[in-house]
C-alpha cells in the first residue's frame, strides 16, 4: 500500500489492511493494527512499519486492545480480494497499462469473473479498474513530485496516453500534469483565515472555486497545510476576495444555511464525488450512518470505503462530512477533532443517537 492509502486506512479504521502493516504513535510508545478501536492520533505523531517486528525494533510496544502480533483472521472472500487487489498493485507498479482482465484477476483470486467484480465492489468499494485507477493517479503523483518529467511520468504510471490524463488533469490533480509537477509553480490560489468558535478557519481557492476548506488551531500550521502539496504554488492572501465564502462557512459553522452557495474545486476520485456529493445532500440538523451513505449511493457494502472518502475529504464544512456517523449513533472519527465534530453537530440541533428519517 502506499502510505496515503495507509493513513487512510488508519483514520477510518480499516480492518481490511490488519496485517498488511501497523501503525506505531511517537507520542504514546505504543503500535497498532490499521483497524484498532482506540483513538486516532494526530497524523504528525504517526510511524509506519510493515510489521510488528520493525516497530518493535523502533522500540514500540504492542496495543492491549487490538493485539497487533496476531494475525487477523479473515474470510475465505476477504482473502480472495485481498490476493486480487495484491494482483492490481503489482501490475499498476510494473507500469502497465490499464488493470489486469478479470479472467487475470479471477484466476489470481479463485473467483469467477462475475462474483469477483461483485464482491470486490462490495468489499472495497469500487471496481477492479477504479481501484487500478487510483493507484495510478497516486503513482503519478508521486512521481510528478520527485521531479520526473511530464511524458515519462504519464507513462510510468501505466496511462496509454499524455491525452487522456489532460483530459481529467483539472478533477484529479487540480491543474494540468506540467504545473502539478513543478511543484504547482505558475497556479494562483487565494487563501484567507478568521478566527472562529473552533480555533481558525481556512479557505482557499483556485479560480475555478474552493479548493480547500480546513479547521485548525492556528495561521501558522494552517498555512503550512496548504503549501505541502504545491510548495511553489503561487499563494497569496485574499481577505477581499474570499470573505464571501468565509462568512457562508462560519454561517454553516454556527449552524445556519450559508448565504451562498459556493463552487468547488476538489481533487478526486469518481467514488470519492459520488460520497461527497452525497454528504452534501445531507439536511442541516440531520446525520446519516455510513451505511446510509453506502446505500444512497448504490454500494451497499461499501460503508468502510465511504469512511475513507469522508477521512479525505479536503472542504470541512461545504462537504459536510461531520454529518456522518456510526451505525449505533456514536460519532466515529474526523479529520479535523472529534471534539469539533461533537460541537458542529450540536450546533446544528443534530442528536446522532437518534436515527432520523430518509
Amino acid at each position: 500500500m502506499m502510505q496515503s492509502e495507509q493513513l487512510t486506512a488508519i483514520l477510518a479504521r480499516d480492518s481490511r489492511a490488519d496485517g498488511r502493516f501497523v501503525y506505531a504513535v511517537r507520542t504514546t510508545g505504543i503500535y497498532c493494527r490499521p483497524g484498532c478501536p482506540s483513538r486516532r492520533p494526530k497524523p504528525g505523531n504517526i510511524r509506519l512499519y510493515p510489521g510488528w517486528r520493525e516497530a518493535e525494533e523502533a522500540g514500540y510496544r504492542a496495543c492491549l486492545r487490538c493485539h497487533p502480533r496476531e494475525q487477523p483472521e479473515q474470510s475465505p472472500t476477504l482473502q480472495a480480494i485481498g490476493r486480487a487487489a495484491e494482483a492490481i498493485r503489482r501490475h499498476v507498479g510494473e507500469g502497465e497499462e490499464g488493470p489486469p482482465s478479470l479472467e487475470q484477476l479471477a484466476r489470481h483470486a479463485g473467483l469467477s469473473p462475475w462474483h469477483l467484480q461483485r464482491m470486490f465492489k462490495r468489499e472495497v468499494g469500487v471496481s477492479p479498474r477504479e481501484y487500478a485507477d487510483a493507484l495510478r493517479l497516486d503513482r503519478l503523483r508521486a512521481t510528478l513530485r520527485e521531479g520526473q518529467g511530464v511524458a515519462s511520468a504519464v507513462y510510468g504510471a501505466g496511462f496509454g496516453s499524455a491525452s487522456r490524463v489532460y483530459e481529467r488533469a483539472d478533477r484529479l490533480l487540480g491543474m494540468t500534469p506540467a504545473t502539478y509537477a513543478r511543484g504547482g509553480a505558475g497556479a494562483r490560489i487565494g487563501f484567507a483565515i478568521r478566527d472562529c468558535s473552533l480555533g481558525k478557519l481556512l479557505v482557499a481557492a483556485t479560480a475555478k472555486g474552493i479548493c480547500k476548506v480546513a479547521l485548525g488551531p492556528s495561521d501558522a500550521a494552517l498555512r503550512r497545510e496548504l503549501v505541502a502539496d504545491l510548495p511553489r504554488a503561487e499563494i497569496v492572501p485574499d481577505e477581499a476576495g474570499l470573505g464571501p465564502a468565509l462568512d457562508a462557512c462560519l454561517a454553516i459553522l454556527a449552524g445556519r444555511e450559508p448565504p451562498i452557495s459556493l463552487a468547488l474545486d476538489l481533487r478526486a476520485t469518481a467514488f470519492q464525488w459520488r460520497v461527497w456529493q452525497e454528504l452534501q445532500r445531507i439536511p442541516r440538523g440531520e446525520t446519516r450512518s455510513y451505511r446510509e451513505i453506502a446505500l444512497a449511493i448504490g454500494q451497499p457494502q461499501a460503508a468502510r470505503a465511504v469512511a475513507r472518502a469522508c477521512a479525505s475529504n479536503p472542504a470541512a464544512l461545504v462537504v459536510p462530512c461531520h454529518r456522518v456517523v456510526r451505525e449505533d449513533g456514536s460519532l466515529g472519527g474526523y479529520r479535523w477533532g472529534i471534539r469539533r465534530k461533537e460541537t458542529l453537530l450540536a450546533a446544528e440541533g443534530a442528536r446522532p443517537g437518534r436515527r432520523t428519517a430518509r
